[in-house]
């Protein structure tokens, strides 16, 4: 019988590929092996989807113009995306996973985290059972992976970026906040640009410069992120890992330094959002009908503009001039616009299409 009170150290895992797309393609084509690489398209308005390590070297990274990564790196090789095969190899990555726990969550087709608490192979130490995932996914896939070990979701998921490529790190109870304390606010997972900028024009930017700060203040200045940010200085994060989460909608919005009035600036300020909203549905397979745009004026008053297709939108362009003329809607701008949010929703795909209670995915920039 267990004579502790309390509930015994949860054991995460965050698994995360390497460079997932590009080492796929270089994978299956010896002649790309070494050499600076992007999936995407080269067009003047192509995306890098994923950079290899020797295009990252040059500054290239995913999300990136392809015209600006061509100019940082001119020998960089483009190569078309390959989602079929990307999903094919995330689900035999999965099946590796499932060999562990059932406790999975997957984040994109390239990370995931797993709760090894109770663990169907009876493995105690949560460093020896990644150990042993990465090895498995190497044997099958050929590809390598990157782990991150510690006691709730935000601590391995920060833990699997600091040994990457190929590697591991781990970060037990006993170093978790002080971990986070030297930990800039921008390389915290939830905190983008924006939220980024936000916190330093408050004096915060560094964990410890977080952890200062009262859970009344974050609340009034992050709103509902605010006690999320509260516990994690502290190196407390209780969220769940959520088995096979079954999604709504997916959204992305951004906050601006500066108010905009102008509205083709705001149109401007789209395209990124549009970019990754659809490449998570690309990326899943997952159709949208429904296309809305969130203005938040300077008042913080705001209002959504919503439209929906009879069938599935059929690329980026489309859903960016669908945004682009929703927006329009609302201009002359009552007020200067301070955020912009595009989320699509009316997803079809067999998870959206099963009745179930779906939660929002929120892909905040």
């Amino acid at each position: 019988m267990n004579d502790m009170s309390s509930s015994p150290v949860r054991k995460i895992i965050h698994v995360d590929m390497d460079a997932f797309y590009a080492s796929v393609e270089q994978r299956d084509n010896p002649e790309l092996r070494g050499k600076p690489l992007a999936v995407g398209g080269s067009a003047a308005r192509g995306v890098v989807a994923a950079a290899s390590y020797e295009a990252r070297a040059f500054g290239v990274h995913s999300a990136m113009p392809s015209v600006t990564a061509k100019r940082k790196c001119p020998d960089l090789i483009f190569v078309p995306p390959r989602f079929d095969v990307y999903r094919a190899v995330s689900q035999q990555i999965r099946e590796i996973f499932a060999e562990y726990t059932p406790l999975i969550e997957p984040l994109s087709l390239d990370e995931a985290y797993l709760d090894v608490t109770q663990n169907l192979k009876g493995m105690e130490i949560a460093t020896e059972i990644a150990l042993e995932i990465r090895a498995r996914i190497k044997q099958i896939t050929g590809l390598n992976a990157s782990a991150g070990i510690s006691y709730n979701k935000f601590l391995a998921k920060m833990a699997s970026d600091l040994n990457k490529p190929n590697g591991q790190a781990v970060i037990t109870p006993k170093n978790g906040p002080a971990f986070v304390e030297t930990l800039p606010v921008k390389k915290f997972h939830g905190v983008g640009p924006a939220t980024a900028e936000r916190m330093r024009k408050y004096g915060i930017e560094t964990g410890l410069d977080l952890k200062s700060k009262s859970l009344a203040f974050l609340q009034e200045h992050f709103g509902k992120s605010g006690p999320y940010f509260y516990g994690v200085a502290r190196g407390i994060d209780e969220r769940q890992v959520k088995a096979d989460r079954i999604r709504k909608s997916v959204g992305a919005e951004d906050t601006f330094v500066e108010d905009i009035d102008d509205l083709a600036l705001a149109t401007a300020e789209l395209r990124p959002l549009v970019e990754k909203v659809w490449r998570y549905c690309e990326t899943g397979g997952i159709g949208t009908k429904t296309v809305t745009v969130k203005i938040k004026y300077s008042d913080f008053t705001q209002a959504t503009r919503s439209r929906t297709g009879p069938f599935p939108v059929a690329d980026a362009g489309e859903v960016l001039e669908t945004a682009s003329a929703l927006l329009a809607t609302v201009y002359p701008f009552k007020r200067p616009v301070r955020l912009l949010g595009v989320t699509l929703s009316s997803l079809t795909n067999e998870e959206a299409d099963n009745g179930q209670p779906q939660p929002q995915l929120d892909l905040g920039i």
